[in-house]
Formats: C-alpha cells, structure tokens, sequence
C-alpha cells in the first residue's frame, strides 16, 4: 500500500503553526520545526512492514501549496495521514473536503478526545485516537483501512519500538530551526511516552498516553551513538514528556560516560522539579546533559495543586539552582490566564520568572496563556463551570484568552508575559548570560535568542477585551 503521512502547509497571518509533537500548539513569529518522533516512526514501521511511504511534510519543508499538492498527487497514495491539533483541525477539515479522491486518516490529540466530531467531517474516512497511533495506523493498514474510529489502543511496552528511518522522513529540515539547539545539526528521540507523572489537568498528552512506558535505556545510548556516527549530529533533544529517572537515568548516564559519548553529543531533556538531588542534576551534566526544560505554570500554590501538578513552589528555586550550580541550562516555562487568579497572583509568577532570570537560575523560558484543551481536565472542569470564552477551534492557538477571567483582563496578562520576556533585559541576566557565553555555539545560541525575545513580544502583543 502507498501511505502518505503529510502536513500540509497552512498559511497564516498569525506566523508558522508549531504543529509536529508539539503538547501546547503555538503559532510563532520565528519558523521553529520540531522534529516529528511518532510521526516518524510510524513511517518507519510502515517501510518496514513492506509499504511504500512518502513522509511529506510541506510546513517544515517551507512548499507553497502548489509545491505539496504536486508531490503529493505524484506519490499518488492509497492513503493519506494527517496529525491535527486543535487550533488548525478546522483547517484540514477543509483540506480533506477539498480532495473528495483521497482516503484521509486524522490521528493526534483532538481526535483522541473527540473522535466522533470529525469522522462526521465530509471526506474523513477513519480516526485513530491515542498516542501510539504509529503502532495504530500498522495495525490498521494490516487489517485493510476500515472506515469509521478505531478503538483507543495503548501498548503495554514500548521496547520494540524500531530506530527511526532519519532519511526517509528528511531529517534534517528539522536540525537547524530550532531554538532548543545550540549546537547543530540536531534531532529528536523520544525514550519514553510520556510523562511519569501523567496527572497533569492541562496537559493533552496525558489522553494520548495515560501510562507511562520506557524504552531500554542501552538501545537508547545505542540509536544515539548511531546518530553521532552516521548523521554528525550534534545535540540530541529527547521529546518524553518528563525525561526517566531513577535507575532508568543513572544507566542511561554512566553508559553515555563509558562510551565517551558526552565529547561528541550534548542531551537536552524534560524534566519536573522535585525528584532530583544536586548528585543527579551533577551525573547528568557529567553524562552531557546540557538544556534541561521544567514546567513550572505558575508561582501560586492553589494554581499548582488544581493542576495537580504535586510540585511545591519552594522546589523551583532550589531545583533550578541544583541544576545551574551543576552546569545545566535551566529553561522554564509558565502559563498566564487562569481563571482564578487575580492581579496580585500574575505578580507573584512574574516576580519569581524575573528573579530566577536575574540570579542566573534559569537561562531561557517561555510563557504561553492557558488553553484548555478537549479532553482534559481542564477543559471539562472549566465547561461545566461556564468558564469557556469559546468553542471555536479556531481561537485556541494562544493568541486570545480561551479561560474566562473575571479577576483580570486579557490585556493585564498579555502585559504581564511581555513584562515576563522583558526580564532577559535585566543587567544581572544580561550578566549571568554573558559570562555563560564562552564559545561560538553560546554565542550564536544567545543571539538566536534575542531574535526569539523579539519575536516573543510580538507574540503577545495587544489583545481583545475579555467578554
């Protein structure tokens, strides 16, 4: 069978919509192209099982609409797959309705939470909800592309998962424009789906990956060591939710030790605060660990607890000194717009980003607002409450507040992330950050930053009266 797993481009004012494994879908002002692990890798599965793949991905690929369409009715596939999102599943909706000849398949996570609005959609022949939909989308082919939902399916392991085919699904356009990379070229893999916490009420990814699985931690050493051989890579971004810790991390480190492997090859990860020690964030660094990515939400407690995120907020600061004493780049990430919280509590987030930003705590963050995905706690708690701006699809792309905020206007908090981004302005993070910068990886990572800054700004720009 010819299978097709493509994103067609989406031109938009609103900038390039990060679309590919993204948890919080986000449209920038700078292109920024995340590499598609479980994309690829069903793509990879599908080569393997004897299938004839195209991996077209016209955004990362930059292709007018023209371009797409030409190489994709070349390929003439029997069919098509498509990863959607909520801000953009109107979009290739239309998209589907406007090639009544192909067989269109929707996987991601707003089809995983409602699979039935779109099988109802003119042209969409099937659903495959969850987030192994890689092993998913085998099975169907294998079973001959039934027409209608399939039932939600998780794996109970991961370890057979196959290296990902890096030059079938074009690789590098994902290794440059990335503004995680200091060192290029990157890519991405993936050790584990998805977060060993899991509990999250914001979070999309906990729908499509309810439990929490691994991949052996040598195999992982090994694909990487594969990657610096074969590609050059440079630095290596692993996309689990939360990065594996206790004796999953330590193998991982000491076999990235033995092998020399931290001369050739910087780690990125994610990770949460609060289950790692100074020796950890120290063995990690030691084992080529370089840009380490905590979420953080917020620097209010009640906001902490009904996110469920069992994180205390004194643990932030004392984590994110661990980390940066260990020689780790901190990068953080908050949310505004909650819809209990009020003028004095955006203070207090605002206040400890500037203050962590201003010690040296934390090299990078990034602030969005909050969207309460289908499918999430959130957004079930927040429907029930009448605490939903709207239900238009189209809006929830972090350009407006979808949360109603009766204690703050929208402006108030598009203001507070910009006064947030301001503070890489301060002398003492323009110090911290200038005395960090010793070759000319730093160099060119930090002014690819200040073009992000800007860009972030222009992100959060005005903003609509809050209804």
């Amino acid at each position: 069978m010819k299978v097709a797993i493509a994103y067609p481009p989406l031109p938009s004012g609103n900038g390039v919509p990060l679309l590919t494994q993204n948890r919080q879908f986000q449209w920038f002002s700078r292109p920024t192209y995340i590499f598609p692990v479980v994309p690829a890798t069903a793509a990879t599965m599908l080569k393997q099982a004897g299938h004839e793949v195209l991996f077209l991905d016209g955004i990362a690929a930059e292709m007018t609409a023209e371009e797409f369409e030409s190489r994709l009715a070349a390929f003439a596939p029997d069919l098509v797959v498509l990863e959607t999102k909520t801000p953009v599943v109107k979009r290739h909706w239309k998209w589907i309705a406007d090639h009544p000849s192909l067989k269109c398949v929707l996987v991601g996570d707003h089809v995983t939470a409602l699979p039935e609005e779109s099988i109802g959609k003119p042209g969409v022949w099937a659903v495959i909800p969850g987030g192994d939909w890689d092993y998913g989308l085998l099975d169907f082919v294998a079973d001959g592309c039934p027409k209608g939902v399939r039932p939600f399916a998780l794996r109970e392991s991961i370890r057979d998962l196959p290296w990902i085919d890096r030059d079938l699904v074009h690789w590098e356009l994902y290794a440059k424009k990335n503004g995680n990379f200091r060192r290029t070229p990157g890519t991405y893999v993936m050790s584990g789906r998805d977060c060993w916490h899991g509990k999250c009420t914001f979070c999309s990814w906990t729908t499509l990956y309810p439990r929490y699985r691994v991949r052996d931690p040598i195999d992982v050493v090994d694909e990487i060591e594969t990657l610096v051989e074969k590609y050059k890579v440079k630095e290596i971004m692993d996309d689990s939710g939360t990065f594996p810790v206790g004796e999953w991390l330590r193998t991982f480190c000491n076999e990235m030790i033995r092998r020399g492997l931290p001369k050739k090859v910087r780690i990125d990860c994610n990770m949460r605060f609060g289950r790692l020690g100074p020796e950890d964030y120290r063995l990690m660094r030691k084992a080529g660990f370089q840009f380490v990515l905590f979420g953080v939400e917020s620097a209010n407690q009640e906001t902490l607890d009904r996110f469920n995120k069992a994180l205390r907020v004194e643990d932030v600061e004392k984590g994110a000194k661990w980390a940066t004493e260990a020689g780790l780049d901190v990068h953080l990430t908050f949310m505004f717009g909650h819809a209990w919280e009020g003028p004095k509590e955006i203070a207090n987030t605002v206040a400890l980003a500037r203050r962590l930003l201003a010690k040296g705590w934390a090299k990078t963050l990034q602030c969005t607002l909050t969207i309460p995905y289908p499918g999430t706690p959130l957004f079930k708690e927040l429907q029930a409450a009448d605490g939903l701006a709207t239900l238009d699809w189209d809006e929830y792309d972090m350009r407006r507040a979808i949360t109603k905020t009766p204690l703050a206007s929208e402006e108030e908090i598009k203001r507070a992330i910009r006064e947030v981004y301001r503070g890489f302005l301060q002398p003492a993070a323009l110090w911290h950050r200038l005395a960090s910068t010793r070759t000319l990886f730093d160099f060119g990572f930090y002014y690819r930053g200040l073009r992000s800054l800007i860009g972030h700004l222009a992100d959060f720009r005005g903003g609509r009266k809050q209804c």
